[in-house]
């Protein structure tokens, strides 16, 4: 007997996926080794969830350095983007429409021992937009088994999630595949020029990570702003 059937996608998030040109790259790593020996460098240790106990948390101020412009003008393009796949996605209409702008950049130099406790971020809009990107990635973390292949493993001290980013967007238990319930959560492994973008409310940590190296990140949050049609 046929009958019609039908299944429904219900989303609790949606991550958008980005690969930044290297002179993008290269250009804020540039920037960012000169910002880390100026002695006038704002630190926001005080207003940014970390403990960061060998590196540090820096404040990248608005600048129109040809390094750090092109990029953060790529982050608004991306923020646009992003928006414009959650109205279509999910069928949402704002009562208008969203200019989006740069809230704030920093850049966080990790190194081992370092993390980041699990916290989401603030923007001046009710509608904001959180990003993070990686320009400088340790080997030993890239060496690692990525999230959701056969070899990754949380079991015999693996350090597999060592230095990795984790979004927590739902209720968690052991027992959620075999109650027919989707992950609502993952596990992101750095990557140098990767960029992901979020909605500011989401939770995230960062795990600390063993042995040389700097984990260089790179992030920023971004407003949307109500554009009111003129009279």
């Amino acid at each position: 007997m046929e009958h019609e059937v039908e299944i429904y996608t219900m989303p609790a998030v949606f991550m958008l996926k980005a690969k930044i040109p290297d002179g993008l790259v290269e250009g804020l790593n540039d920037y960012l080794d000169e910002l880390r020996e100026d002695e006038e460098r704002e630190s926001l240790a005080k207003t940014l969830v970390g403990q960061i106990h060998q590196g540090e948390q820096l404040n990248i101020p608005p600048t129109d350095d040809e390094r750090v412009k092109p990029y953060t003008e790529y982050l608004c393009n991306l923020g646009v983007a992003y928006i414009n796949h959650f109205i279509n996605s999910t069928g949402v209409k704002f009562k208008t429409n969203k200019q989006v702008d740069l809230d704030e950049l920093w850049s966080v130099h990790s190194f081992e021992g370092d993390y980041n406790p699990i916290h989401d971020h603030g923007t001046k809009t009710i509608t904001g937009i959180s990003c993070t990107t990686w320009t400088k990635v340790p080997q030993q973390i890239l060496d690692q088994p990525t999230s959701g292949t056969t070899e990754y493993s949380l079991y015999n001290d693996s350090g597999h999630s060592d230095g990795c980013l984790a979004f927590q967007y739902g209720r968690n238990s052991l027992m959620d595949a075999d109650r027919l319930f989707p992950p609502q959560s993952c596990v992101v492994k750095p990557e140098v020029g990767v960029q992901y973008m979020f909605p500011n409310g989401l939770q995230h940590m960062v795990y600390p990570f063993f042995g040389e190296g700097e984990r260089r990140t790179v992030a920023a949050n971004l407003n949307c702003w109500d554009v009111k049609e003129a009279a």
